[in-house]
């Protein structure tokens, strides 16, 4: 056995016999950022003694953590395809949309720049701008930056929106609207991959991209950026007060537009491996058609309510579909690589469940009448649950 080999098994045997070791690798691997995450944990605590200071900080950890973790759905593939070009350029490009797309909300609807997400035409919010901020608020986008950190696509709008929540029914309002999302999603990215595999196939695997090909991604990825913000810019402006004076869309438009540079110039940063690992997503066609079954989903959803939607969860319906459709299409024998695209699929589903009850945790921490409703909700499930266990039990016992 050649030494490095060799080196490699007595690492992963390590590992194995010895779990602190990965904490330990970790830490040293991560040092930078965990540093970095333990000043904010210290700001975010001295934050909630001033309101405005703990206003600014919020929105600005959620102005990056929101569109870091959401870049896999709005912005992976288009960075995915798009890795031999300059990160300025991509920036550039989708700054410009960023611009536009919020000015036209701010002017519009007369200082909100989140499309009526966080209020309506009568003023009326599910989503009230806080008069004090506490610690569960401010923390929300730090352990949203952890999550994205460790490679865990959750939802943005149930975490950041979650701890600002009136009630319990502005979360499950969110929750059904995006479970909904994400099987319409899932069955028709499964239809158009399953039906059109051959075709699909026979076009992009054993013909080069036509030169228009780039130019329509660029036009799919930048009306998919624009709805995304239209989507979950709520996520962001959350921490502000639901009509902006014009100095504070400035600050708002130029921090997020700063932040998209960094996460360009990071190339995504270690979330984008969700979408490098899909099977044939750097294909230039591939990634257009992904993005434009997206697209049209959120178009569907953004004039289907007001209600915030958790645009992860539709995003990940679409990879979803696609990765059973195309590992079912294929010739190819045996079962390795269908596990492989079930194994994936679980796992990014875990992870945004495990960010689900993060949320509610954050939220339930933030606001006692959501702990109140919670607890309520768990407790009439356990009694129900013992009622039924005992409904099924007696006439057995009896019997």
């Amino acid at each position: 056995m050649a030494p490095h080999n060799e080196l490699i098994d007595n690492r992963r045997k390590n590992r194995i016999t010895h779990p602190y070791l990965n904490l330990l690798e970790f830490a040293t691997r991560e040092r930078t950022f965990l540093i970095i995450i333990g000043i904010a944990f210290i700001m975010a605590a001295f934050a909630t003694l001033n309101w405005h200071f703990a206003m600014w900080l919020g929105f600005t950890f959620a102005s990056y953590s929101a569109v870091a973790n959401d870049s896999i759905q709005s912005l992976g593939t288009f960075i995915e395809s798009n890795k031999k070009r300059k990160w300025y350029i991509l920036w550039l490009f989708t700054g410009l949309i960023l611009i536009v797309t919020i000015s036209f909300s701010y002017f519009y609807f007369k200082g909100d720049v989140t499309y009526q997400r966080l209020l309506d035409d009568q003023g009326n919010t599910a989503y009230p701008h806080p008069e004090t901020f506490s610690f569960f608020q401010i923390i929300a986008p730090i352990v949203l930056l952890i999550l994205t950190r460790l490679r865990m696509p959750v939802s943005t709008t149930f975490l950041l929106l979650s701890v600002f929540s009136a009630s319990a029914e502005g979360i499950t309002s969110i929750v059904s609207k995006s479970i909904s999302g994400y099987l319409i999603s899932f069955i028709l990215s499964f239809v158009i991959w399953y039906a059109g595999y051959d075709l699909i196939r026979k076009y992009f695997k054993k013909r080069k991209a036509h030169v228009a090909w780039p130019i329509i991604q660029w036009a799919v990825s930048g009306a998919l950026w624009s709805v995304w913000l239209m989507q979950d810019g709520a996520n962001i402006a959350v921490f502000l007060p639901r009509k902006l004076e014009f100095y504070q869309f400035i600050i708002f438009t130029g921090t997020i537009f700063l932040g998209l540079g960094l996460l360009f110039y990071l190339r995504g940063d270690k979330i984008q491996e969700i979408v490098s690992e899909k099977v044939r997503i750097s294909d230039v066609r591939a990634a257009t058609l992904v993005d434009f079954t997206y697209v049209l989903l959120l178009i569907y959803k953004l004039l289907d309510s007001t209600v915030p939607l958790s645009t992860t969860w539709v995003f990940l319906g679409v990879i979803g579909g696609r990765e059973i459709a195309v590992n079912i299409a294929r010739n190819k024998k045996g079962m390795k690589h269908k596990r492989k695209a079930l194994g994936q699929i679980g796992r990014d589903l875990l992870y945004a469940t495990i960010g689900l009850i993060i949320s509610v945790a954050l939220a339930s921490g933030a606001n006692p009448l959501i702990r109140k409703e919670i607890m309520d909700f768990l407790s009439s499930l356990t009694d129900f649950s013992a009622f039924s266990w005992l409904a099924w039990w007696l006439p057995v016992y009896l019997r």
